[in-house]
């Protein structure tokens, strides 16, 4: 059973006990992410994100480390384009010094000018991984192609020379204008005494006050851009990533675009899968994906394949793509359905994963989406609803095309062009 609170600053505090579980998961959810940086900041919330564990008035880093290693726990964090996540996984009985040293990072950090200078080689030796890895490289790369000059195009990681400019000064400033109580959510997932745990954060957030005007936020929906964009670079693989406009995370539609995203590539029973990996052997990577934001989203579907493969691979997903505004059968439907719930339901044994859920419902759609809710939402899908939203989505004249690798753009363009 949920439980959901406001404290009196207005910092979110929504509870699930798991009574069939030892562990629980705690998160701080605070509601920024990389569309919210402005030009110059490109990278912040990211950076931000690391500087929380390089020591408070409290800890070194070495003691946070020490910390939750002795309490055989997970401690980590990351950053989306949305939102700016630290959590906790441990053992129910650790719950309290779990949040003791979560509210410490998140209150205390001392942003230590030295620890900033340190972490900037970091970060830097993070996007140069990054551009080192062609398929986390050409599907960023391509995020931004799609979406242009949008904020939600933008790398989370940031630009080199923004991160080499940056000053603790500046990030005092970025923190203090959105990290706001207001704006921060903590979700409980698993093994607790509801009370306690009320008692507990209420006691470490309370006093929780904002240290500066809050920033107004100037978020609006992206739209995908259609377009062609290759890059030479010497790899043994070309790798695609295709893609075209997505729904929003609450979207009226969006249990019928994932099923339909699950019939495309989401699963190893999936078209492309099977046409294009099991049937002819073009690909050992092949997937579609859903990316939804608060507002719009974004559809893509990455392949890596052999050079002289790759114009036929774009041609063999375009074709599928049109076969699936054609035609969906039901019998698809009815096995994309039965995927999706039994993947929905083992992912929700997970303390984590609950605890992710609980923090998007209250971020995104404003209240909590029991489990009967959505098995109920998938069941309801139909073969013509999915027929109308791959009409809907998968325009061919919308579609967007990078390629990475030793392949030219003559080479892929007829297939693209279609």
């Amino acid at each position: 059973m949920y439980r959901q609170e406001v404290l009196d600053n207005g910092v979110r505090v929504v509870l699930e006990p798991m009574t069939a579980v030892k562990s629980v998961a705690i998160g701080i959810w605070v509601n920024v992410g990389s569309r919210d940086e402005r030009e110059g900041e490109e990278g912040y919330s990211h950076f931000l994100e690391h500087m929380l564990f390089k020591g408070t008035r409290r800890r070194s880093a070495a003691q946070i480390s020490r910390e939750i290693d002795a309490l055989g726990g997970e401690l980590n964090a990351f950053t989306t384009r949305e939102t700016t996540t630290f959590y906790a996984k441990v053992l129910g009985q650790h719950l309290d010094p779990a949040i003791d040293l979560l509210a410490d990072l998140y209150h205390h950090s001392r942003l230590d000018p030295k620890e900033i200078e340190k972490e900037k080689q970091v970060i830097l030796e993070e996007i140069r991984m990054v551009r080192d890895d062609p398929e986390d490289f050409v599907q960023e790369w391509h995020t931004e192609q799609m979406l242009g000059r949008h904020p939600l195009g933008r790398p989370i990681l940031g630009k080199p020379d923004i991160i080499q400019l940056l000053t603790r000064s500046r990030l005092q400033t970025y923190r203090q204008a959105y990290y706001q109580p207001g704006e921060t959510v903590i979700a409980v997932a698993g093994r607790m005494v509801q009370k306690n745990v009320l008692r507990s954060l209420g006691r470490a957030f309370g006093r929780f006050t904002a240290t500066g005007p809050a920033t107004p936020r100037h978020r609006a929906p992206a739209r995908v851009h259609g377009g062609l964009q290759v890059s030479r670079k010497r790899l043994e693989q070309a790798h695609l990533s295709i893609g075209f406009q997505g729904l929003p995370v609450g979207h009226k539609d969006r249990y019928a675009a994932h099923t339909l995203n699950s019939i495309l590539g989401g699963s190893v029973s999936s078209r492309l899968f099977l046409e294009i990996r099991e049937k002819r052997a073009l690909a050992y990577s092949i997937y579609s994906y859903l990316a939804p934001f608060s507002d719009s989203g974004t559809w893509t579907v990455y392949a890596a394949t052999r050079p002289a493969e790759a114009a036929r691979v774009v041609e063999l997903v375009r074709r599928e793509l049109g076969r699936l505004r054609k035609h969906v059968p039901k019998q698809d439907v009815m096995n994309a359905k039965n995927q999706m719930k039994g993947s929905l339901m083992l992912s929700l044994e997970s303390t984590t994963s609950r605890m992710c859920k609980l923090a998007r419902d209250v971020l995104f759609e404003g209240r909590q989406t029991s489990l009967n809710e959505i098995l109920a939402g998938i069941d309801r899908v139909t073969a013509e609803h999915v027929h109308r939203v791959a009409g809907e989505c998968l325009a061919q004249d919308c579609v967007s095309l990078s390629a990475l690798g030793p392949v030219t753009r003559a080479s892929v363009e007829p297939a693209f062009a279609g």
